[in-house]
């Protein structure tokens, strides 16, 4: 998809893997990690491969793997990881109106390699759809070199960090280079005050209920935030607000 020539031909897609060449260093950091923390916590060096590959969401390899080294439930693992990348049904719904002219295959193979720092970079930039062809191509060639810059830094680390999983010691802290690029995507996309609530419903949840067994926290955490914002959402201030920039 992203090596495609004619996306190649665009100078959107140098300019978009330009703006993901700022971010990447804190991706590599953080699939160097994740591929360290798959074989550290049981899987084979095969396994984690295969899962790097199909998978390619961290946070929900990173969710997904301490379950599976505690031998929690196939469904506690499943809606686990389902909950933790809900975040990409808003990305989807969204990038609908500048996708919607391509191929299905394009649609799914677009929507497999776009990251949460690929889509904010995009959305950023174009906040509205093309109004041509000529321009809704120029977006997507953005979009695809932003990705392809992405994708290499997390794969190519992340294969790496399995590879090297024996000899890589702990002390490296590639842990906290983790949660290092997480705070620096949080940041990014707290852009309303609805969101700043979010972010600090969710971590004070994760954090008081750290105690729960198969990493139950995160689950805690994602449906007390989601709560918060559904009520607030509904509250006749935030009604009062929304209309008044209608």
């Amino acid at each position: 998809m992203f090596w495609q020539a004619t996306h190649r031909r665009y100078p959107e897609y140098r300019v978009g893997a330009r703006d993901m060449l700022t971010a990447a260093a804190g991706i590599a950091a953080w699939g160097l990690m994740t591929g360290v923390a798959m074989v550290t916590a049981g899987l084979s060096q095969l396994e984690a491969i295969l899962m790097t590959f199909i998978v390619f969401a961290g946070s929900a390899q990173l969710t997904a793997v301490p379950m599976i080294a505690a031998g929690a439930p196939l469904w506690v693992i499943v809606v686990a990881a389902f909950c933790v990348n809900l975040r990409f049904v808003v990305f989807s719904a969204h990038l609908q109106p500048y996708l919607a002219h391509l191929p299905r295959w394009q649609r799914v193979v677009t929507g497999y390699v776009t990251g949460d720092l690929s889509y904010v970079f995009f959305a950023r930039r174009y906040p509205r759809p093309g109004r041509d062809d000529d321009e809704r191509a120029r977006q997507h060639a953005y979009l695809m070199g932003n990705c392809a810059l992405n994708y290499l830094s997390w794969m190519g680390a992340s294969v790496l960090g399995i590879l090297l999983s024996h000899v890589i010691p702990i002390e490296w802290g590639l842990g906290f280079a983790g949660i290092l690029a997480l705070v620096g995507l949080t940041c990014s996309l707290a852009t309303s005050p609805l969101r700043v609530v979010a972010a600090g419903v969710s971590g004070t949840a994760a954090v008081v209920a750290w105690a729960l067994p198969l990493k139950l926290n995160v689950l805690v955490a994602i449906v007390c935030a989601v709560a918060m914002c559904l009520l607030l959402e509904h509250t006749p201030l935030r009604r009062h607000e929304q209309g008044g920039h209608a």
